[in-house]
């Protein structure tokens, strides 16, 4: 047993990964209500043997934590409007690359919001990497990740399919978790 592995059963969690290491992919994670998720996120993945990059808002980056962050693979992102297209800057990584797997919380926010990113889905159809379905579950203190999910090209619908997918979960503040849609559509 590796450490983070360790770390995680001490704090009374448990983590299976049953999907294939594919080389390029997106791991899609929710429920995110809570700073907790990056370090849960990050020892579970460890745990299993594997590394993911991740995506954090650019703010974060600052020394030393923006060294540290970039090391183990964080990649910052400038929200301000106006800025590079994440979308378009993924998509060139992923489409020049021969192993990236990015983390991504589609909420992009620990605040409850109706307004999920869709982003991680047009990444994933226009580089035609598979997007691996990760769940953070506080009411079972499991993360996992059984399955995997391959957008269709319908934004709509398959935001739809992936917020269904997570509906049942629960973030470490329930509270601030929906999977509702944006009722001004």
């Amino acid at each position: 047993m590796n450490l983070a592995a360790h770390i995680l059963r001490l704090m009374g969690w448990k983590v299976s990964v049953d999907v294939p290491d594919l080389p390029r992919c997106i791991i899609c994670v929710a429920p995110h209500t809570s700073n907790v998720d990056f370090l849960l996120g990050e020892l579970a993945i460890r745990s299993v043997g594997r590394s993911a990059g991740f995506l954090m808002k650019k703010s974060w980056f600052f020394w030393p934590l923006g060294f540290f962050f970039r090391k183990i693979g964080g990649v910052p992102v400038d929200r301000r409007p106006g800025g590079p297209s994440l979308v378009e800057e993924l998509t060139r990584r992923f489409k020049d690359s021969k192993e990236l797997r990015i983390a991504i919380t589609p909420e992009g926010t620990r605040s409850r919001t109706t307004k999920w990113h869709s982003g991680f889905l047009r990444i994933a159809r226009d580089a035609d990497v598979p997007v691996m379905l990760a769940v953070i579950d506080f009411a079972s203190r499991h993360i996992f990740i059984h399955d995997m999910f391959h957008p269709t090209g319908d934004i709509d619908s398959d935001m739809r399919a992936v917020k269904d997918y997570y509906a049942p979960y629960q973030g470490k503040y329930p509270e601030k978790f929906t999977t509702e849609d944006d009722p001004r559509q």
